[in-house]
């Protein structure tokens, strides 16, 4: 009888991280594979829910009531949990050891690269996943390899079979590296080991980033893109039901659903800076003022943490808008009424306007924001850009004119259609036969091998 593999799947302890991996740990299920998924003791505490087939465990990051804030820094965090991680990782293979299900395979997020020596001392699969896109993990790379000099003085960058890069498309964390390096230590990190894993995989797709993809697996042969890890019934339809994530730290306010109802086809526009959000006062000033000098409708979600930034007149509820703290935004962006969505750019949320076919109107903020941006206007062709003042403001007017170009003009259809090409490639990646499809395939008769192997030898 075949054995069961059993794979431990540790996140970093934010939304943006833990949706695809949650998602990669479901498609697994899906093939038979037993999941533990993992996170830090207080995050675990704030998720409000996780799919009952899924086993959560967590392991202490050393700041079991408050996470980062209670660390008061982030480097103290980082600093703290990458001293005390490693033994109490330990500690759960150990106790899961002794079950009837002992682990195979631990899947971590590749900020964790003291994760893989776990793995190693204990002779499982050590699997590093990338939560960002090749082009920025490439950039990270180029650091670590010395390609890159920080702190960055130069104001073009070309790289292997990237566009030529401004200062400004770069990831922030380059930009700010003298004001604070941690958070570049960080993202470089990723790559300290990486050429030891296992397995490398990312949450992309091939057909997006085809010629990043093959250079990299001429460095890392085991690379592969398993993406979009977007909920299934967005994309294949494959899993059954499948039409959120799993987890949240926010609850999401439906009735938004339907205020989305009553309002005509493409007309409305979402905005979202993400969960993570610390926006600019003036800059949430301007885009109130520009949501209500459009003459569209507005679904925007301002999380809890940010609402006090609203200007005191705006209304949150009218027949035109609606403010709402968190919603499902995959329901949202696949709801027909929406024209076009208003973004940080994220990777999570770029890859789900791309999933969903959504125009996009690029408002980045920090991390690879800015370098996805790049990707959607000049590269993939898929939104547009507002210029920012000396202040890196984006002002109103040339919000509303971006807003206005996306929902009305040619320029707009021709950027639907690009986005609309690219969303059925995605479907095409995670479908029957297609290439996430055939990678997920590949490393999931890996483990199964590894698996037999290991009751054999044991």
């Amino acid at each position: 009888m075949e054995n069961k593999p059993h794979c431990l799947v540790l996140s970093f302890p934010a939304q943006g991280h833990i949706n695809p991996m949650l998602q990669f740990s479901k498609l697994l299920q899906q093939e038979g594979i037993k999941i533990t998924f993992v996170t830090t003791l207080f995050f675990g505490k704030i998720l409000q829910k996780l799919p009952p087939s899924i086993t959560l465990e967590t392991i202490s990051d050393g700041f079991d009531n408050g996470g980062i804030r209670e660390a008061g820094s982030f480097k103290s965090y980082v600093d703290h949990f990458w001293q005390v991680g490693p033994k109490n990782l330990e500690n759960l293979i150990e106790k899961l050891n002794r079950t009837n299900y002992p682990i195979d395979c631990v899947i971590y997020d590749a900020f964790y690269p003291w994760v893989l020596d776990v793995a190693k001392k204990h002779g499982i699969f050590g699997v590093s996943f990338l939560t960002q896109n090749m082009s920025v993990n490439s950039i990270y790379y180029h650091v670590l390899v010395g390609k890159i000099a920080v702190p960055l003085d130069v104001q073009e960058i070309q790289l292997p079979v990237l566009p030529k890069l401004q200062y400004k498309d770069m990831p922030s964390f380059l930009l700010n590296y003298e004001k604070d390096p941690t958070f570049l230590d960080l993202a470089v990190g990723q790559f300290s080991n990486i050429d030891q894993a296992d397995w490398i995989l990312c949450n992309s797709f091939y057909e997006l980033d085809e010629e990043v993809a093959d250079w990299i697996m001429k460095i890392w042969p085991n690379f592969r893109n398993i993406g979009p890890s977007i909920p299934s019934m967005f994309l294949d339809k494959r899993i059954k039901y499948d039409e959120e994530y799993g987890a949240t730290q926010f609850k999401s306010e439906e009735y938004c659903m339907e205020w989305l109802n009553d309002k005509p086809k493409g007309s409305v526009l979402y905005v979202s800076f993400g969960s993570l959000a610390s926006i600019n006062e003036e800059q949430l000033e301007v885009v109130a003022c520009a949501l209500k000098d459009c003459e569209n409708y507005f679904l925007w979600v301002v999380i809890p943490t940010e609402e006090n930034k609203l200007p005191k007149d705006f209304e949150k509820k009218s027949h035109k808008g609606l403010v709402v703290t968190w919603c499902s935004q995959l329901k949202v962006l696949a709801h027909e009424s929406i024209g076009c969505f208003v973004t940080h750019c994220g990777w999570n949320s770029t890859l789900e306007a791309i999933s969903l076919g959504v125009p996009i109107v690029a408002v980045p903020q920090w991390s690879d924001q800015a370098t996805n941006a790049k990707f959607i206007v000049d590269v993939w062709k898929i939104g547009i850009r507002p210029p920012t003042d000396e202040l890196k403001i984006v002002r109103k007017d040339g919000m509303k004119k971006c807003i206005l170009e996306i929902m009305e003009s040619e320029k707009g259809k021709m950027i639907k259609s690009n986005i609309m090409q690219l969303k059925d490639l995605a479907k095409g990646a995670v479908g029957v036969g297609g290439s996430s499809y055939e990678n997920i395939t590949e490393f999931v008769n890996s483990l199964f091998h590894f698996a037999n192997k290991q009751t054999f030898t044991n």
